[in-house]
């Protein structure tokens, strides 16, 4: 097997890790954390990760039903004390986890494919709690009659958040540390406000063509992180979490079957491949299928798959935006 390292374009900015059976096959830090004052990224660097923190809530959910205190098929309507408006109060917690609720989404990606567009009318500044997204949202109708069809749908992973929150009483953030960041060692990882960054978090770069030169993506994304994305992590906790989850740290073998086998989408696109509960699965006709999650927003490009036959773990972590789905296809073409 070639070097990995090989594998990565020399435009490539961000943290690649790679490991197989416990070994590290690849680790490399490129680019610059800080870019005006050449602060390098290291091991050590955080990256905002956007829709790839859907999985952490998936699994947080999970943890709950685990525990007797929800169920799959209890609804929006008996959960939530909140005008739910044409929003129907028959949707599931099974379907906002798989995106086939048809609820409102505030980020609909088949329509819109521009992020910074939401702040335009309402400034980004706002955006502290999963309340905080419900104006974006709440008004609008359902796109179709729930569970008809797979959809990725943002919104739905909003009011997984704010059903955490309701049955727990905590914050969700504080719920997901307690439950699935602190059980598989995560300690780097956390849901942080960009006015009050702690250290070691990388800033967001987006390239303006016409002057070409990087602003930050400070006015591109919430202010802080909500139920459908935006936690900060390294790329050595991403592995913990993937390590914890197949050790049965967080979910119990049956549960975590469930979270990674097919549960909507229809495989069209063989490289994005069907949804399980939080994370995207891949086909693979000769063995177990691949599991991963993934998060993109402006300057933010991020995902992490785990191969069970091969036991490996593949990181790569971006924040410029750069291209980690074909460093994926590289390594996956190399190493599976």
């Amino acid at each position: 097997m070639a070097d990995l390292k090989d594998l990565i374009s020399d435009g490539f900015r961000g943290n690649i890790l790679v490991i197989r059976n416990g070994e590290v096959l690849c680790e490399a830090s490129t680019g610059f954390a800080d870019l005006p004052n050449n602060i390098p990224n290291t091991a050590d660097t955080r990256f905002a990760t956007a829709s790839l923190g859907k999985t952490f809530v998936a699994a947080g959910i999970l943890k709950l039903i685990e525990q007797g205190k929800l169920s799959l098929n209890d609804t929006l309507g008996t959960l939530l004390d909140i005008g739910l408006r044409q929003i129907d109060p028959d949707v599931t917690v099974g379907q906002l986890l798989n995106h086939t609720s048809g609820v409102p989404d505030y980020f609909d990606e088949t329509v819109m494919d521009d992020y910074e567009e939401l702040w335009k009318d309402y400034p980004n500044s706002k955006i502290r709690s999963n309340s905080d997204m419900f104006p974006l949202f709440i008004d609008k109708p359902m796109m179709y009659p729930r569970g008809e069809r797979f959809q990725y749908n943002n919104t739905g992973y909003v009011l997984l958040a704010a059903i955490i929150e309701k049955v727990t009483g905590k914050d969700f953030d504080v719920c997901l540390k307690e439950n699935i960041f602190d059980p598989c060692g995560m300690k780097s990882t956390g849901y942080f406000e960009l006015d009050r960054l702690p250290s070691k978090c990388a800033h967001n770069y987006i390239y303006c063509e016409a002057t070409d030169d990087y602003r930050t993506n400070i006015y591109s994304v919430g202010a802080k992180g909500t139920g459908d994305g935006g936690a900060f992590v390294t790329a050595g906790d991403l592995a913990k979490f993937w390590q914890g989850l197949i050790s049965h740290k967080i979910l119990s073998g049956d549960t975590l079957s469930k979270m990674l086998s097919k549960q909507s989408g229809d495989g069209a696109d063989p490289e994005e491949g069907y949804y399980g509960y939080g994370v995207w699965i891949i086909d693979n006709p000769n063995g177990t299928d691949y599991a991963y999650m993934q998060g993109c927003d402006p300057g933010v490009s991020a995902i992490a798959e785990y191969n069970a036959d091969k036991d490996m773990i593949t990181i790569a972590l971006s924040n410029y935006g750069d291209n980690v789905w074909a460093l994926m296809r590289k390594i996956r073409k190399e190493c599976y």
